[in-house]
């Protein structure tokens, strides 16, 4: 019998994510949903048989609170890649990858198509009640679905592109000449040199230098897409932080960049400012995104929306405006649902800047949306509402909570801060109905909570 021996990247990464699952709280979080979903696929990709894709690792690691720039992240995104290139190599591994692209495109187009179906029916649904907090539920779930097919649809394909440039065979110089001595040569040795063991390294080039970047990722930036041609009239847009090529939001990590540091000395821009600023780049996305869009580039359009969402919030109407404006009301709702999947600050300064923006419609739904996550940062999201002045909004979050969520769930989000929430949750639960406040004032007795 013919016994397989993991690569050792694929088990050193297997034991990592062993290590991950084992400071995890089963059945909470992403790593409850994953296990419930498709538990043995998760005890495949644990055992070391699969690779486990990169977004559901990103939603691991978000479980424990891990920054996805963090050290962490960092480790686990190398013992990741290294172990899917191994993984890749193996004999039929091209055609493994073909096949699950395929599959993850017919997965996209269809989370696309129940995307629009579900919207369709929200909207048709607005009066509220439950069958529109069903309807948004299953809404919510598509667009995770849709946004989980196309992050692998790109990761699929550099796999791919990836494992044919490692096949793909370096040519050999021929010379016809008479054999002589070897010309001595003035470059460092590459990767394929065979160069002796022990010898002084060439002194590396000079770096480049840098310019400014450039791609349909960088269109929030300013810059123009790929390829194509400048957006017309550039005009100079303040850098934002950037957290690299990966898409974020819960499945990516859900965390923002850090800001970049701005001299002592520079004055903070006025309304009219940020609003100018704001109209330009959302005219400069709106553009690179109709590109993709045309070319089927759909990977690099979510990376690009990703980018937007890491941004000032504040420049987010702008864009929901221009976005409609040109067509693209999809592609402000994936938007929102990577919005309300950020760190719980976060998700508060752009419900806000949507409402202080006139936008309350935009600003319920996200915060609808957000209620998946765990408690714990429901009640960050709710203190930071506050915090910012906006109680309405956070009296939104906590009606849209116990919608959807349990009375349990309701008293563990509770402990977080007994005095301020729990007479915020009995007002939002009497205001739904009689029922649930009785199914919440014995869920807090039960936590021990009733007194407070």
């Amino acid at each position: 019998m013919t016994v397989y021996q993991l690569p050792a990247e694929v088990g050193a990464f297997a034991r990592y994510l062993r290590g991950l699952a084992a400071s995890l709280v089963p059945g909470e979080g992403w790593y409850g949903v994953f296990a419930s979903r498709d538990p043995e696929g998760l005890r495949a990709c644990l055992d070391g048989t699969e690779i486990l894709p990169w977004d559901v690792v990103e939603s691991l690691l978000q479980d424990l609170g891990e920054s996805p720039l963090g050290p962490q992240a960092a480790r686990a995104k190398a013992l990741h890649g290294a172990a899917a290139a191994a993984h890749d190599r193996r004999p039929g591994g091209a055609e493994v990858l073909r096949e699950r692209l395929e599959a993850m495109e017919r997965e996209r187009r269809y989370a696309e198509t129940r995307g629009q179906e579900l919207d369709a029916a929200l909207r048709a649904a607005q009066g509220g009640g439950p069958d529109a907090d069903r309807i948004g539920g299953e809404l919510a779930w598509a667009r995770d679905d849709h946004a989980r097919a196309t992050a692998r649809i790109a990761d699929l394909t550099a796999r791919l592109a990836a494992l044919a440039d490692d096949r793909r065979p370096t040519p050999t110089p021929v010379s016809t000449a008479a054999p002589g001595p070897a010309p001595v040569s003035t470059t460092a040795p590459g990767p394929a040199s065979t160069s002796t063991v022990g010898s002084a390294p060439a002194p590396a080039p000079a770096p480049a230098p840098r310019s400014r970047p450039r791609g349909a990722r960088y269109a929030w930036l300013g810059g123009a897409a790929e390829g194509e041609e400048a957006v017309p009239a550039p005009v100079s847009v303040p850098d934002l932080p950037t957290a690299g090529t990966a898409p974020r939001g819960a499945r990516f990590g859900g965390a923002e960049a850090p800001p970049a540091p701005a001299p002592a000395s520079a004055p903070r821009p006025s309304a009219g400012e940020v609003a100018e600023d704001a109209a330009r780049a959302a005219g400069n996305a709106v553009y690179a995104l109709q590109r993709l869009r045309s070319q089927g580039r759909s990977g690099e359009a979510h990376a690009l929306l990703c980018e937007a969402v890491a941004g000032p919030p504040a420049w987010l109407p702008a864009l929901a405006a221009e976005l409609h404006r040109a067509g693209l009301g999809p592609d402000w709702s994936t938007l929102l649902w990577e919005a309300a999947l950020l760190p719980p600050e976060r998700l508060a300064a752009v419900a806000g800047a949507l409402a202080d923006a006139g936008r309350s419609e935009d600003c319920e739904r996200l915060l609808r949306q957000g209620v998946s996550r765990p408690v714990g940062e429901l009640a960050g999201a709710c203190a930071a509402l506050h915090a910012e002045g906006h109680h309405r909004e956070a009296r939104a979050l906590l009606t849209a909570f116990l919608r959807v969520r349990t009375p349990e769930d309701a008293a563990r989000l509770a402990v977080a801060d007994p005095h301020g929430l729990i007479p915020q949750l009995r007002a939002a639960a009497a205001a739904i109905s009689a029922a649930l406040e009785r199914d919440l004032l014995h869920a807090l007795r039960v936590a021990g909570l009733a007194g407070v």
